[in-house]
């Protein structure tokens, strides 16, 4: 049955490529997972706050999606945690959009405007947090904010509101049921996809800008991403030749991060062996990734780790830290290795190991690209409409 549906995602727009302010893998799945609903019938709207004067307020982005900016707070980039304050706003701009059959809200705020609209209605609320506010306990990284006492209410209420949770790993899921208290039965894990005809290990003549012989670090310029750790590496590494590439750009709030990255690669005496290129568009990012001899994902968490998955569909090995849900996105010694340790040292020698073996180098990267063959966007969105379905008869028992 056709469904219009509402995808709610509050604080970055989908439509913007990943790597820079707060734009990474939750844009690319919330797009990507529109798209593919689309595909199978259903008409789709995305509703984002307006961050900038450009822009319509709606615009078709594809044949049954169609994107909406709506005015909450002022049109410019702002601070991720700034947003809190916005929703309010951004609930009575939802106000008479419509009509739905679902809200399916993307993040903790998106879920705090939405859920009272859905109530409001009568139609059900579906949630996806794609990051969890971290324990009181857990140490903050220099320059990292603290969580605020909304966000830890807030995701807590949303976890018994909303009549299902989906979350983009078991790892995820595990979370959401332990720390938040949702009730497993109504916590679905759905695994992104990845488009394997952009990020593939073909010979294409678009082969990266930059020449061959390197390593790639991708991600949003912020201390949870772990890049230190990939400078680190990089030092550590036996091969004086080989050469780190850093895609992707300071978080809002994080702007000095870069210049502490580049301090962190003089220090360690590497600063001419790694180059800070900038947040890439999607197929020069794939450009990118193929011609990498591996991928570094040193990330101190993930819910998923999207960024692994288009590494191994371009056929790439990935040397990735042991935690959360990239122990579900990588095959450990079959498309890459996750390292549980954050010793430099472990990770140079895990690294030098690597490259040292083409032929197992081999192996890990055609592995890569059959596991990530499985994960399709249209199985994505499959999964997460059969979830709406169960909900919409009834609820997940």
């Amino acid at each position: 049955m056709p469904l219009r549906l509402a995808l709610v995602s509050l604080h970055t727009s989908p439509n913007d490529d990943p790597g820079t302010g707060d734009v990474g893998g939750m844009n690319v799945a919330v797009r990507h997972t529109a798209l593919a609903l689309a595909e199978l019938g259903h008409e789709i709207d995305v509703l984002t706050r307006r961050s900038s004067t450009a822009g319509p307020d709606a615009c078709e982005v594809a044949p049954g999606v169609t994107l909406r900016q709506l005015s909450a707070g002022p049109a410019e980039r702002r601070v991720k945690g700034d947003h809190e304050e916005y929703i309010e706003a951004f609930r009575a701009a939802m106000a008479d959009l419509g009509p739905y059959d679902l809200i399916h809200s993307h993040h903790w705020f998106s879920g705090m405007a939405a859920v009272e609209i859905a109530r409001s209605r009568g139609i059900p609320h579906v949630q996806s947090y794609h990051s969890i506010a971290a324990a009181l306990s857990t140490p903050l990284s220099e320059g990292e904010r603290p969580e605020s006492p909304g966000r830890l209410a807030g995701e807590a209420a949303l976890a018994a509101a909303s009549d299902a949770i989906i979350t983009v790993s078991d790892a995820e899921r595990s979370t959401v049921i332990d720390r938040l208290g949702a009730e497993p039965q109504r916590v679905v894990t759905v695994y992104p996809g990845v488009d394997a005809n952009q990020f593939a290990p073909d010979s294409r003549s678009d082969a990266a800008t930059v020449s061959p012989g390197y390593i790639v670090a991708a991600a949003r310029l912020e201390p949870l991403k772990g890049l230190d750790l990939a400078i680190e590496t990089l030092a550590g590494s036996r091969d004086p030749e080989l050469r780190l590439v850093v895609s992707g750009g300071p978080t809002t709030g994080h702007d000095d991060y870069p210049a502490e990255l580049e301090q962190l690669a003089r220090d360690r005496s590497v600063a001419d062996r790694v180059e800070f290129i900038g947040p890439q568009g999607r197929d020069a990012l794939a450009a990118l990734l193929r011609g990498a001899r591996t991928v570094l994902v040193p990330s101190h968490s993930e819910t998923f780790g999207l960024i692994a998955l288009e590494a191994q569909s371009c056929g790439v090995p990935v040397l990735a830290a042991d935690a959360g849900g990239l122990r579900e996105a990588i095959a450990d010694g079959e498309t890459g290795v996750l390292v549980p340790a954050r010793d430099p040292a472990r990770w140079a020698a895990e690294l030098d190991a690597l490259l040292a073996d083409s032929q197992r180098a081999r192996v890990l990267g055609e592995a890569g690209r059959t596991r990530a063959l499985q994960f399709t966007w249209r199985r994505t969105a499959e999964q997460t409409a059969a979830v709406y379905e169960r909900v919409l008869a009834g609820g997940l028992a």
